[in-house]
């Protein structure tokens, strides 16, 4: 099976979506409470992908290293520490644990 058609396919239906995007009119957009659901959408989105890279492994739920991490950079984040400093540290517990053997 050739894998053009799916390619052009998918491409053409991302184009379309994103097209009709600017259909949408502007005094729509514009209502408070559009703005707040779609801030909302925003922030479930982001932290149901955390939550799937941190605890999914395959069909598996795994707890490692990288839920302490996870749970240090949220930490530094509410203590408004700059990003680098924060993945920095995430990243250094996470080394920090799998080297000492605990949560592999």
């Amino acid at each position: 099976m050739n894998l053009w058609p799916i390619i052009i396919i998918a491409s053409v239906l991302a184009f379309a979506l994103k097209y009709t995007g600017y259909l949408v009119p502007q005094r729509f957009l514009e209502k408070p409470r559009f703005t707040r659901v779609t801030n909302l959408l925003t922030v479930a989105m982001l932290a149901a992908l955390v939550a799937v890279q941190t605890l999914g492994a395959g069909q598996d739920v795994v707890l490692d290293a990288r839920v302490p991490a996870v749970l240090v950079a949220a930490g530094l984040f509410a203590l408004r520490v700059p990003f680098i400093i924060v993945v920095a540290a995430a990243g250094i517990v996470a080394v920090v644990l799998r080297q000492l053997g605990w949560m592999a």
